[in-house]
């Protein structure tokens, strides 16, 4: 008898449980690898962070001061240290100051934030060129206000990390490798003696079987051990013994055999006359059916036309749906831009008209300047001819000390309307959470309208706590603020040279209730149903865009997740109730 070559399976089952080790193996020596990898790249960004806490002072005071030369001795002492591999100083409007080693291009890095982006500190991460870092702003205080004056890059690289690991790595290698070899050597010893020899001597007797004489085939003992084998064995000789009964049971069924035959041909007799009986019957419901069957064919001919063209039709609304789903969404995002546009338009108007208010008290402050400087020549020529006088030393002490005056004056002013002007415009084009004292911030918002209101017999009353604060968007505040005096200024005073705005603020439950309304003309009613409709205005001919209400609403509703209604009577003002949450 020839018999296939087999593959050992004892091999094969060996080769299967070392590879699985190899690969598990494998995977945790990578896995400790970059345990070791980031544990040694978190303590090098320790150390960054520390080197920030040391030389962030001195690096702001060179800048501040525009020491050039000191920060890039500085950044050279830097690059010195062997963790350092490049540094990058630049200003407060990103022009670099010093760049020493590897460069920094935050363009082709990952930035994930360390503390809150807002006050500038963020990583660089550059897997591709195994570059990393620490970036921080440079803040100088002075007058007891922060400025940030710059921003300092400190670069490391992959390399610095290799050099600390490399031993580690080459420790967890060998260890890997000797534990291995262990294994299998182990591993192939016990597979030759529990599996392999056993199989060989059970696959012997198996070949040695004798069909004419099953009771001699019968396997004898192959191990000690009670395991699988012994159970293979069992399971064969049990084999063998029912192979025997049922040897006894075929000679007894052949005799049945042949008396069933018997019986068999005396059945097949009767059942051919019932065959005939029921053929004829047969016969009959087939002509039957191949008429219902035309009948079935015809009704799928119809119902194919129909849903043919109904699969038609619902082509047709499928695309027309799709058209109209592009539609909307195209309108959804041109009312978007409109919007966005409609507020740097407003936010344009008031910087040209604030940038205008500025100019006065600058004009002054110029002239006050000018007559000082010549002030101070012709007292300086006065001495110089020996002709100061106590009448003229008193005349340039008065008339110094009234330019000083006008000076601080006109410059404290143009600097708090800059101010005012900044944190507005600020708030208006972000979108971040901030503490606000509510009073003090309303009182900027006026502040930075107040070209607007000059010249004017507008006024503006606000009734609010001092110590109200709010955590939420202060940018979503100050826009719907800014719309309602607007929007006051423009329709509520229209033609009328006196005007009243009030506005009453107070707490209540975790919610901040405002009450806004003017003593101006008012709105119809047919106007009020529609006031805070996208386009709706009653200035189209003078240019107006009929979104300011409407801003004003989707400031409310969406960004603040509140409420606001308005109530109005012609003749008698208009009134604004608004509420939300204040933790928005």
């Amino acid at each position: 008898m020839k018999y296939m070559k087999a593959t050992s399976i004892s091999r094969k089952l060996l080769t299967r449980v070392l590879s699985f080790y190899f690969v598990l193996t494998f995977i945790v020596t990578c896995a400790q690898i970059a345990a070791e990898y980031y544990n040694t790249k978190e303590n090098i960004h320790s150390e960054l962070l520390t080197m920030e806490k040391t030389f962030s002072g001195s690096l702001t005071r060179a800048v501040w001061e525009l020491n050039t030369q000191q920060a890039i001795e500085i950044a050279n002492g830097l690059v010195a240290i062997p963790m350092i591999k490049g540094i990058k100083v630049t200003d407060e409007n990103n022009q670099i100051i010093a760049q020493v080693g590897e460069e920094a291009n935050t363009k082709s890095f990952n930035i994930s934030s360390t503390t809150d982006l807002a006050d500038g500190y963020f990583n660089l991460n550059s897997f591709s060129k195994g570059i990393f870092g620490h970036s921080f702003p440079l803040i100088y205080e002075f007058s007891g206000r922060t400025t940030r004056v710059g921003t300092v890059t400190l670069l490391s690289s992959n390399e610095v990390i290799f050099d600390r690991i490399e031993i580690g790595i080459y420790f967890l290698l060998g260890n890997a490798i000797v534990k291995t070899a262990a294994l299998v050597f182990l591993f192939s010893l016990a597979f030759s003696k529990l599996l392999t020899d056993p199989l060989n001597e059970l696959t012997e007797q198996i070949n040695n079987f004798d069909i004419d004489d099953p009771e001699a085939s019968k396997l004898h003992s192959i191990g000690s051990d009670k395991n699988e084998l012994n159970i293979l064995q069992n399971a064969y000789n049990n084999l063998i013994d029912e192979l025997v009964e049922h040897k006894e049971q075929l000679a007894q069924a052949q005799n049945d055999n042949v008396l069933a035959k018997y019986k068999l041909d005396e059945q097949n007799i009767i059942l051919e006359q019932e065959v005939a009986r029921k053929t004829s019957s047969l016969s009959r419901t087939m002509l039957k059916m191949e008429k219902q069957q035309r009948e079935l064919l015809e009704q799928q001919s119809k119902l194919q036309k129909e849903n043919s063209r109904r699969s038609q039709t619902e082509s047709t609304l499928t695309r027309t749906n799709k058209k109209l789903k592009n539609s909307i969404h195209e309108l959804n995002k041109a009312q978007k831009r409109l919007l966005e546009s409609e507020k740097m338009a407003a936010l344009g108007c008031l910087s040209a008209e604030v940038s205008h208010e500025i100019n006065t008290p600058i004009g002054i402050s110029i002239t006050s300047t000018s007559y000082l400087s010549d002030t101070l020549t012709k007292l300086t020529r006065d001495i110089q001819d020996q002709k100061l006088t106590k009448r003229s030393l008193e005349d340039f002490t008065q008339n110094a000390s009234h330019s000083i005056e006008l000076l601080n004056n006109n410059l404290n002013r143009a600097s708090d309307l800059i101010t005012s002007y900044k944190q507005i415009a600020v708030d208006q084009t972000s979108d971040k959470f901030r503490l606000i004292k509510v009073a003090k911030y309303i009182e900027e918002i006026i502040k930075s309208l107040h070209p607007k209101l000059k010249n004017t017999r507008y006024n503006i009353h606000v009734n609010c706590p001092e110590n109200l604060e709010i955590h939420g968007h202060a940018g979503a505040i100050s826009q719907i603020f800014t719309n309602l005096i607007i929007n006051s200024l423009i329709h509520g005073f229209e033609d009328m040279i006196e005007g009243d705005i009030t506005i009453d603020i107070t707490m209540l439950e975790e919610r901040l209730h405002i009450h806004y309304q003017d003593n101006g003309h008012g709105v119809e009613p047919e106007q009020l149903a529609r006031l805070f409709e996208p386009f709706y205005t009653t200035k189209a001919a003078q240019g107006g865009t009929g979104l300011g209400t409407h801003i004003i609403y989707n400031l409310v509703t969406d960004t603040l997740n509140g409420t606001i209604t308005a109530n109005s009577e012609s003749g008698n003002g208009l009134h604004y109730d608004i509420e939300f949450d204040s933790m928005c």
